[in-house]
Parts: structure tokens; C-alpha cells; sequence
């Protein structure tokens, strides 16, 4: 099970435009970690290269066992972590009920995982609704629920307050929390203070 996140001598880039150079950063079981900045310092960029979706120019992204082992980076993250984007990537068409059986399904979730996170989010009202028709809170809702419902270690998170009125808010520093004290972790790009104790790394940029 993947417990550890290093970062080592990180360099990204945004077409022509380095973002940062030389980040380190050690993640572990139960810590979370709260990317801030500028817009456009490189924080979610940083989120999508742990991913896997963004080739560093230079460094390295390494995951960790419970022994301390490395993992194998593609098969740590294909079981490991949670990428939440700034936007859903819900398919406007879908019903969420449709989009959140696929998710869940797609992620190994289990039924009862599903049917668990469906109650915690209070989904149920939501699922005949085609996700173009839902707000923005709802759909930070339901993305919300495939990380309840598809338990995984890491959790890659992008302004994950942003749409939440105050009781969702609540709700999701709830969720945050009980993922760490289970061994989670959680990386989360933020303009807002994370609603858990959190190390801050500030990756400045131009205002």
C-alpha cells in the first residue's frame, strides 16, 4: 500500500515558462500538505505531475511501501491516487447516477463503498439528473463521493472548497480528516487554508 510520496529536485514547465526549479518535498502516511501561491506559480500543474499526467524537466517522483520499498510509479498510481481537477470532468450528458456507477466501477469501488458514499454526500436526490443540470456545489459533491467510494492513499486535490457552501464545507473537513487518521494523504492546491493541520508549501509566482 503506498505510504510515502518524495519529490526530489522537481523543475516544471509551462511551455516556454519555467513554473519552479529544484522542488523537494516527503509526504507520508496521515500528513497533508497545502500547495500555495500565485495563479499560475505552478500548483496544480505540480498535482498533475505527481499524477502522472506532466513529464518533469528534472527531478523525480518517487512512492513508497509500508516497508519503505519502492513502488512501481504507474502501478502505484493506478491503485493509489486520487486526482480531484479544478473542474469535474463529468460528462454533461450522463445522469450523475450513470456518471458516479462508471466512476466508482472504473476505480475498483464496491457496491456497498458506492451506496456508502452516496448517503454521505446526500447524492440521492442528484441521481436522475443529468450533471450538466447540477450546480457547481453538487458537482464538487459527487466528485467528492468516488473518494469515498474507491478508497485510495493519495488524494491530488485542486481548490477542493472552492464551489462548497458552509455545511459541504464541513462535510468534506470531515472526510479530509478521517482520510488522514486512516493513513491517508493528501496534496491539495488552495487559496483557502485546508479545514486539517497541514505543512504549507508556497510555490510564490507573480501576482
Amino acid at each position: 500500500m503506498l505510504k510515502t510520496v518524495d519529490i526530489e529536485g522537481l523543475s516544471l514547465s509551462r511551455g516556454e515558462r519555467n513554473l519552479f526549479r529544484g522542488l523537494s518535498l516527503r509526504l507520508s502516511a496521515g500528513e497533508a500538505v497545502a500547495l500555495t501561491g500565485a495563479n499560475g506559480a505552478g500548483k496544480t500543474s505540480l498535482l498533475r505531475a505527481v499524477a502522472g499526467f506532466i513529464r518533469p524537466d528534472a527531478g523525480t517522483i518517487t512512492f513508497g511501501g509500508a516497508d519503505g520499498e519502492a513502488l512501481d510509479a504507474e502501478a502505484a498510481r493506478q491503485g493509489g491516487v486520487h486526482l480531484l481537477g479544478h473542474l469535474e470532468g463529468l460528462k454533461p450528458t450522463r445522469t450523475a447516477r450513470q456518471e458516479f456507477d462508471f466512476q466508482t466501477a472504473w476505480l475498483g469501488g464496491s457496491d456497498a463503498a458506492r451506496e456508502a458514499a452516496t448517503a454521505r454526500l446526500s447524492l440521492t436526490p442528484l441521481l436522475d439528473l443529468e450533471t450538466r443540470k447540477l450546480s457547481a456545489g453538487q458537482k464538487r459533491r459527487l466528485s467528492l463521493a468516488r473518494l469515498v467510494a474507491a478508497p485510495r492513499a493519495l488524494w491530488l486535490l485542486d481548490e477542493p472548497l472552492a464551489p462548497l457552501d458552509e455545511r459541504w464545507r464541513a462535510v468534506a473537513a470531515e472526510l479530509m480528516a478521517a482520510h488522514l487518521a486512516s493513513g491517508g494523504m493528501i496534496l491539495a492546491a488552495v487559496h483557502d487554508p485546508l479545514p486539517v493541520p497541514a505543512r504549507n508549501l508556497d510555490l510564490g509566482g507573480l501576482a
